[in-house]
């Protein structure tokens, strides 16, 4: 239809009423007109609404909606920054800070995973600051409580205050970390979902680098751990800054019921002149629509609580459940207790502390490298591909680290160390990536929050329980049985479950994931099955190519086009 009939259908009132988001992403499919009459009627309703309203201080806007997506993305994922640098900070800290504050070896093992611990509680605040108060406040607030944890972590005097330090620290960590990789998939278009969230690990694992870096810095600084754990103060200040200027998620906006608001905000960071923004954001609606429809129908039987459908609806509980599995196996292959205790860990295979807290940029420094690969082809290989491909690197890695414990040369244990240690960080690197970006598009909308919530706590707790333990569990089963026998034996269970299990989003909106998400388990273990055939097959004939590149069908240019499938 042409624009002019499109506005005479509209004052016509002939516009139809699209009943749910099956039919709303078929008539996106075949590039129904409907989709370009909701925009125009919203396009008039913002108009008349906001006429010669100024903009405010802290509505910017760009000619080009894509350099707002950029912006938006930077900013939000400076969170993963702010939460790698203080994972890395406590590990120089960690040579310094017990001797000065008179701490034993169960009170440093607290004083280590108090962050983690208090994240959990950050996840437990995520429900409703996400829920009542939206995704960009929920941010801000995780900011000021980075700021406050930082400078009470610099002016710790006593055992009690650095445990409070942590733990508040720990809250802005678990809210904001449950909440930028929903507001970056919320807000950012379909083709680079992955990538983006993907950015999010990425900043995570620079954080991590420049805190062992700015511990280097302060490390023959009198009184520096303080220096060291404060540093985090200046970020948290700039991404405080940067995020009053931000909008909030139009998901969330319509999820709210603001439809015009939504529309607003959806105009500043994506427009309205492509097809694939106008048909995405008239799916949006009417798959917000039919939930809020569903959630209003369910209360009869289920009574007020939203989040009783992950027991009862297959659908939810599909989701909660897959995105639990990915975050259990992220954690327990040991990744933040290395990290964590990088620095004592290189002290065990022979440096002294100062080379300790130098040798620890080799480990971060490998993580960083490793998520950038994730950046560029999260969107090209596939989420189940790339799990697949990337959890036996790291199992590779594992069993070299694990070796490395009874070697009796000296340069040989170091070698065989540092060789194992670069290769599980980089596969791992590129792996986790999946744990932040598969928990913010599995949920539907009107879940996300509680969903996240528990998906956060358990990333958070995990990572308390691999933490608090790491010592206890490295005496009672040596190093290698830990490294080796326990975090590379979870690494092989998973392999397994991924094969079977894991299905593929990638190039879907968070819509077409929804009706994913609700064929059986399985129908989808059944296709999973054919495809890991089909790939093994490829692999023993020496079709490597068509395995590793060719294979891989090329990304939609718009919604129009129905999903394609890769074989993996």
């Amino acid at each position: 239809m042409s624009h002019a009939e499109v506005e005479d259908a509209i004052r016509c009132g002939s516009v139809p009423h699209v009943s749910g988001v099956r039919e709303a992403v078929e008539i996106a499919h075949s590039g129904g007109w409907e989709a370009d009459a909701l925009i125009t009627d919203l396009e008039k309703q913002l108009e008349e609404q906001d006429g010669g309203k100024k903009k405010g201080m802290f509505d910017i806007s760009f000619a080009n909606p894509k350099f707002f997506t950029w912006l938006l993305v930077g900013f939000a994922s400076m969170g993963g920054l702010l939460s790698g640098l203080d994972q890395s900070l406590i590990s120089g800290a960690n040579l310094f800070l017990p001797d000065d504050l008179h701490l034993n070896s169960q009170q440093n093992s607290l004083v280590n995973s108090g962050m983690p611990l208090g994240a959990v509680g950050g996840a437990f605040i995520l429900s409703p600051c996400n829920e009542y108060l939206g995704r960009r406040w929920s941010i801000i607030i995780s900011c000021i409580l980075y700021t406050i944890g930082a400078a009470l972590e610099a002016g710790s005097t006593n055992y009690g205050m650095i445990i409070a330090a942590r733990v508040i620290l720990g809250l802005g960590v678990g809210l904001e970390g449950g909440t930028v990789p929903v507001y970056v998939a919320e807000t950012v278009e379909r083709r680079l979902r992955g990538n983006m969230v993907s950015l999010y690990q990425f900043n995570i694992a620079l954080g991590e680098v420049l805190g062992y870096a700015v511990a280097a810095m302060f490390v023959s600084v009198p009184g520096n751990w303080r220096y060291i754990l404060g540093s985090s103060l200046v970020f948290s200040t700039i991404m405080f800054i940067g995020m009053l200027f931000m909008p909030e998620s139009p998901r969330f906006l319509m999820h709210k019921g603001r439809t015009l608001d939504a529309f607003r905000v959806w105009r500043r960071i994506r427009g309205t002149a492509s097809l694939e923004s106008r048909e995405e954001f008239f799916v949006m609606k009417v798959s917000t629509e039919e939930e809020e429809r569903e959630v209003i129908e369910g209360r009869a039987t289920r009574g007020k609580f939203a989040w009783t459908d992950f027991f009862t609806v297959p659908r939810a509980r599909r989701a909660i459940i897959y995105a639990n599995i990915m975050i259990f196996l992220g954690q327990f292959t040991g990744i933040n207790a290395i990290m964590y205790y990088m620095s004592v860990l290189m002290s065990q295979v022979g440096f002294n502390k100062l080379e300790a807290n130098y040798m620890s940029l080799v480990g971060g420094g490998s993580l960083l490298i490793g998520t950038i690969p994730a950046i560029f082809l999260m969107e090209t290989c596939g989420r189940r591909f790339w799990a697949i491909a990337m959890l036996p690197g790291f199992f590779i890695g594992l069993v070299l680290v694990g070796i490395s414990y009874h070697l009796t040369s000296q340069s040989a244990t170091l070698g065989v160390y540092l060789t194992g240690l670069i290769i599980y960080e980089i596969f791992f690197g590129s792996y986790a990536c999946l744990t932040w970006v598969i928990p913010a598009e599995v949920y539907p909308t009107y879940l996300r929050s509680y969903g996240m919530t528990t998906s956060d706590g358990w990333l958070f707790l995990s990572s308390f329980i691999v933490t608090y333990n790491f010592s206890s569990m490295q005496d009672a089963m040596t190093p290698t049985g830990l490294s080796l026998g326990f975090y590379g034996g979870i690494a092989v269970i998973g392999w397994f479950y991924q094969i079977l299990f894991m299905p593929e989003t990638k190039d879907k909106t968070l819509e077409e994931i929804d009706l994913l998400f609700q064929q059986p388990t399985g129908e989808l273990v059944k296709q999973n099955i054919s495809s890991a055939m089909e790939t093994t097959r490829d692999l023993l004939a020496f079709r490597w190519k068509k395995v590793f590149i060719s294979g891989h069908k090329p990304r939609r240019v718009s919604i129009a086009e129905k999903p394609r499938s890769d074989k993996a």
